[in-house]
């Protein structure tokens, strides 16, 4: 596990979330913009007092940095993908999460290039799959959206707002919305 690129997620989202600039979070955790803006590449080495310093102006615990939450943006690009071909059936798996919950499968399709739809964020630990089967997409978190063409796959948080915006003159994806029972991802109660 790259735990400075789990730290840059997590203070980007927590940073993001929280509504705060680069500047803000410099002013509010004595960190210089540099040292933020590296953590936040993930190329920093932060020490256990720079940390503490970010739990305490973004209100979580150094602990919550260094620990996965929720989900990443994932792809998987038409030509990365693997086909397992067995007596006549082809199968190419997109993705694997285990757990239990609600799973909505769909097609969605966008009939013109410039086509906009934003969702607002659904249920604490809601993650949306979604394959491009024809056209072009640009998807995912408004802070992390990903250009995808035919064949392209990702995988994002749909716990927070997200939008799809149509790159071609028609475009058809399968979608599947997984929402846990119970929430399972989220800061601890202070």
């Amino acid at each position: 596990m790259d735990y400075n690129e789990l730290v840059a997620r997590n203070v980007r989202r927590f940073r993001r979330e929280r509504g705060l600039s680069l500047g803000e979070l410099s002013r509010r955790s004595g960190l210089s913009k540099q040292t933020l803006s590296k953590v936040e590449q993930g190329i920093g080495n932060p020490t256990v007092e720079t940390l503490s310093a970010l739990g305490n102006a973004i209100d979580v615990s150094p602990r919550r940095l260094l620990t996965e939450w929720g989900s990443a943006v994932y792809v998987q690009r038409d030509a990365a993908g693997t086909w397992q071909r067995q007596d006549g059936l082809a199968e190419r798996v997109l993705d694997q999460v285990y757990g239990s919950g609600y799973v909505h499968t769909s097609l969605l399709t966008l009939d013109e290039e410039g086509c906009v739809r934003s969702f607002p964020g659904h249920s604490l630990g809601t993650l949306i799959h979604l394959y491009v089967i024809a056209g072009a997409l640009r998807t995912g978190p408004l802070e992390e959206q990903v250009d995808l063409a035919t064949g392209d796959f990702v995988r994002f948080p749909g716990d927070i707002p997200y939008r799809h915006t149509c790159l071609s003159d028609q475009m058809l994806a399968h979608v599947v919305m997984t929402i846990p029972q119970a929430g399972q991802f989220g800061p601890p109660a202070r």
